[in-house]
C-alpha cells in the first residue's frame, strides 16, 4: 500500500510538474508604434471656445507613422466619423480608419478650450488584421488662429500596449510544487 502511494504521489508530481513546464503561454501580438493625422476639420461652432462637436472633417491625412503603422504612406486619407461629439465625451466606434487599422475612441478629457486653441486627449482601442486588441492614447489639438470657421488639426494616436509577463505561470508552478512537498510529508509521516 506504501508503494502504491508514492507511485501515485511520484506520477501526480511529475504530471504538475510538466504540465507547468511545458504549457505554453498565449503570447499577445499588440500594435505598436505610433501613427499622426493633419487636415482641416469644421465644428458646430465658429467659436472654438463654444464648440461641442466637429461636424465635417474635410480633409484627413497621414503626416508621420512608425512601427507597425510604417507601411501607411504619408499623405494617405484617413476615415474619420462625424459627428465627433467631444463635449460631453462621447464615445466613438471607430473614430478613425486608415491602412487596416482602426481606432475605436473609448473617452476623452478636454484639456484646453479656447477660441484660438482646443487640445483634446484620451483613450481607445486600436485594432488590425493580425493584431491583439490594443489600449492607445491620443491627443487631438486645432490651431484657429482669428476664430476663422475652418481649422487645421493635428491628431496623434500612441499605442499603450502590455506585454503578458511570464510570473503568473511561475507562481502557480511554484505553488504546485508546494503542494506536492506538503503531499509528501503527509505521506511521509503516515
Amino acid at each position: 500500500m506504501k508503494n502504491l502511494s508514492k507511485t501515485i504521489l511520484t506520477v501526480a508530481a511529475v504530471g504538475l510538474l510538466s504540465c507547468g513546464l511545458f504549457c505554453q503561454q498565449a503570447q499577445a501580438t499588440p500594435i505598436t508604434g505610433d501613427i499622426t493625422f493633419g487636415g482641416i476639420v469644421t465644428f458646430d461652432s465658429t467659436h472654438l471656445n463654444l464648440a461641442k462637436q466637429v461636424s465635417v472633417w474635410n480633409s484627413s491625412f497621414v503626416t508621420s507613422d512608425s512601427g507597425d503603422f510604417s507601411s501607411i504612406p504619408v499623405m494617405t486619407s484617413v476615415s474619420m466619423t462625424a459627428p465627433w461629439i467631444f463635449n460631453p465625451s462621447t464615445a466613438t466606434i471607430p473614430l478613425w480608419q486608415v491602412g487596416g487599422f482602426t481606432f475605436d475612441l473609448t473617452s476623452s478629457t478636454i484639456v484646453t478650450q479656447t477660441n484660438f486653441f482646443l487640445n483634446i486627449t484620451g483613450v481607445g482601442t486600436l485594432s488590425g488584421a493580425g493584431f491583439d486588441p490594443t489600449p492607445g492614447t491620443w491627443s487631438f489639438t486645432v490651431s484657429n488662429a482669428l476664430g476663422k470657421p475652418h481649422a487645421t488639426f493635428g491628431f496623434t494616436s500612441d499605442t499603450a500596449s502590455t506585454v503578458p509577463e511570464g510570473g503568473a505561470t511561475a507562481a502557480l508552478l511554484g505553488l504546485a510544487l508546494a503542494g506536492v512537498e506538503v503531499l509528501r510529508r503527509k505521506f511521509k509521516a503516515a
